[in-house]
């Protein structure tokens, strides 16, 4: 599932394609019916919060996407006037720029999109007025990625609860964003067992992994991947899952060795997610 950091990315990249125009939007796959009501609208800005993608039109409508397990947008660059390509397979909304390629018209809808981004497999793709898009926000726990998120919301929960800090960091109710990767790292980087009770964990040990999903979660937006690796730990070796991915400490290593203790690092089921943590590193 993409982590908060992939749709801040998003927010920022569609606010650079689409702010300040009209934009074509369709439902080629058919199943995304509301989007008449925003196609030809202004394109205000789009934001995220946590895993929630939201797409701000004039008029006061908004459109919102989560992507769930599977849901990704493709981006295609339209040169010129050409005609945007095809949409293959099952896109659930299609969204372009309207471009004026006609210097002799002004009235803003000659041409083509020069970006179209395609949206596939989301969990949810719906049109709210701007007063819903607070309500989502008002359910989900503090954003690090929001410049103005209260921590002590979160720490209020986890310092009353029993559950395991390991779940309770993957709760979108009380930490927006934070998906199974940057549970696992942030947890191996603070040397915190992640079965330790939230009642048993000390402020300033949550203060510390708030500040690192802070600096980390900010650099995913930048880089558009996730990247927790302290240089004195980064010895060149490639990936697990290939060499196009990024290096982790204990995230899909199971079974190898860690990068600081040489334990093996294990896996296990926590609350149906898997999680993966260094028996060593992060001892009770």
């Amino acid at each position: 599932m993409p982590e908060g950091h992939t749709l801040h990315r998003l927010a920022r990249l569609h606010t650079r394609y689409f702010a300040g125009g009209p934009v074509r939007v369709s439902s080629p796959q058919g199943r995304f019916v509301d989007h008449v009501v925003v196609d030809g609208r202004y394109f205000d800005h789009a934001t995220a919060t946590g895993k929630h993608l939201f797409h701000h039109y004039e008029g006061g409508l908004a459109v919102h996407i989560h992507l769930g397990l599977y849901g990704f947008f493709d981006t295609h660059l339209v040169e010129d006037s050409a005609e945007p390509p095809a949409p293959v397979g099952q896109v659930r909304m299609r969204v372009g720029a309207v471009v004026d390629y006609d210097d002799d018209d002004d009235d803003g809808d000659v041409g083509f999109p020069r970006h179209v981004v395609d949206l596939r497999g989301p969990t949810r793709c719906e049109v709210i007025a701007e007063a819903e898009v607070d309500d989502v926000r008002d359910r989900l726990g503090p954003d690090p990625l929001d410049p103005d998120a209260d921590p002590e919301r979160a720490w209020a929960r986890i310092r009353r609860s029993s559950r395991p800090i390991g779940a309770l960091l993957m709760d979108q109710k009380v930490l927006a964003g934070v998906g199974n990767v940057y549970r696992a790292e942030v947890l191996f980087r603070a040397g915190i067992d992640p079965f330790r009770p939230g009642t048993a964990m000390r402020e300033a040990e949550f203060r510390a992994m708030w500040d690192d999903l802070v600096a980390l979660m900010a650099v995913g937006v930048d880089t558009g991947a996730i990247h927790t690796i302290r240089d004195e730990n980064n010895h060149g070796d490639l990936p697990r899952r290939g060499a196009d991915r990024p290096r982790n400490y204990v995230y899909q290593r199971d079974g190898w060795a860690c990068r600081v203790c040489g334990a093996e690092i294990a896996l296990q089921t926590m609350e149906a997610r898997t999680l993966f943590w260094c028996p060593g590193c992060q001892a009770s």
